[in-house]
């Protein structure tokens, strides 16, 4: 029996353990925490063919820099040396443009249906139970950005994408609770939504019930390489060999490829997430355009993220982006106010993000055993299962779902 080792206890990760271990590897997962936070479990829980515009477009770096000085604002990036990020941030810069735009379009689509009907097959397989609901996503919006949220939309229609537009007495008969700051939203009835941490859990209980290794607080050190082979990882304690190995270390890929002089260019992107446990009337998952803010009716609560903050690989809760995020939606809604107990439990995560805004999957030149997966952004929660599926495919020499060429991890140098 072949075996795998996976660095990186994320949604992955564990979805690369989870078609690996069906096809009938022996699978280890490792990871430098225990498998209970992060932002496989605090994200919005979207599945989201609509969310096909790479976060790498025109206009986002003139934003970014009227931002960048606002540390409340919804994307900020805090000023610092750092030679990692300003060469990551060059490369973003070259990536922003409108060719990058159109050609990820097809590649983001591609994955994220192809994906949603994964979890949709997860599901119908009976492995294991989950919240599942397809009711879209609203990206509701004041008169500012109306005009861009319908031009996004047009081309959504174009790609074949369910769409409908609700003016402001339609949505506010649907969602009752939104302030008179909302003026309308488009509705991508193609998206659907999940309870992350409540799937997490359920995943590790059926990997390990078929025969995974978790392990938690293994936090990789080094690696040994034979010739084009890695032949083992090293923890501090122990030393892990295989025949195959899987980087899924989201944001701390970029940090563990260097250590076998590999350039994988990824940045965590911190996001914040509340969770409110009382009643809020909302039930279809809404993104507040202007503020940047998601809110997911979830398994027994709503749920409250966003914000994109680049400020290096920490989870450190900063007080004032949590009352920008608690502000907005008291802007947005009439009756919701997010208390200060519920304040007090954010949690925060960091999103992988890409210099381009698609992600990294694939084989790399360097070691024939070794395969990528991480710098998924935004979109890690609605990848996870096409991830696992293309690594599984990729680890056994299988024809593969999509085209690989533009995922390919060495693609920047």
């Amino acid at each position: 029996m072949r075996s795998v080792v996976i660095v990186g206890g994320g949604i992955s990760g564990l979805c690369s353990a989870y078609y690996l271990v069906k096809e009938g590897y022996s699978v280890t997962v490792l990871d430098q925490g225990d498998i209970t936070t992060g932002a496989s479990f605090i994200n919005a829980g979207y599945l989201t063919p609509s969310h096909f515009i790479p976060l790498a477009a025109p206009g986002i770096i003139t934003q970014g820099f009227k931002w960048m000085l606002n540390s409340s604002s919804p994307f900020y990036i805090k000023p610092r040396l750092d030679f990692d990020f300003l060469k990551w941030a060059l490369h973003f810069k070259k990536s922003a443009t409108k060719n990058n735009v159109e050609k990820s379009i097809p590649v983001l689509k591609e994955l994220n249906l192809k994906s949603q009907l994964l979890f949709e097959e997860m599901l119908a397989s009976l492995d294991f139970n989950f919240h599942y609901e397809k009711k879209g996503v609203l990206m509701a919006y004041s008169d500012s950005n109306k005009e861009e949220e319908h031009e996004i939309a047009e081309r959504a229609v174009k790609e074949g994408l369910e769409v409908t537009y609700l003016n402001k007495e339609e949505l506010h008969k649907v969602q009752p609770g939104f302030s008179d700051k909302v003026i309308g939203a488009v509705h991508y009835k193609c998206d659907s939504h999940m309870t992350p941490n409540h799937f997490m859990v359920s995943m590790k209980s059926w990997l390990e019930k078929n025969g995974v290794r978790l392990l938690t607080n293994q936090k990789v050190e080094d690696f040994t390489v034979k010739n084009d082979k890695i032949t083992s990882v090293k923890t501090e304690c122990f030393n892990f060999e295989a025949d195959e190995f899987v980087l899924a270390s989201g944001s701390w890929t970029s940090t563990l490829a260097k250590k076998i002089n590999l350039n994988i260019p990824i940045q965590g992107g911190k996001g914040y997430s509340m969770d409110v446990y009382r009643l809020t009337g909302i039930t279809i998952p809404t993104i507040l355009v202007d503020a940047k803010v998601a809110i997911t009716p979830m398994d027994s609560f709503t749920r409250f993220s966003g914000t994109m903050e680049f400020s290096g690989n920490n989870t450190f809760v900063s007080k004032e982006r949590v009352e920008a995020l608690a502000n907005a939606v008291k802007t947005y809604y009439k009756d919701i106010e997010i208390n200060e107990q519920e304040k007090g439990k954010a949690t925060s995560g960091l999103r992988p993000v890409s210099p381009d805004g698609v992600p990294f999957i694939g084989k790399t030149t360097k070691y024939t055993n070794l395969t990528i997966a991480a710098g998924h952004a935004m979109m890690g929660w609605s990848l996870g299962p096409i991830t696992g599926q293309l690594v599984t495919e990729l680890i056994g020499n299988k024809k593969s779902s999509v085209n690989l060429k533009p995922l390919a991890p060495e693609r920047f140098k």
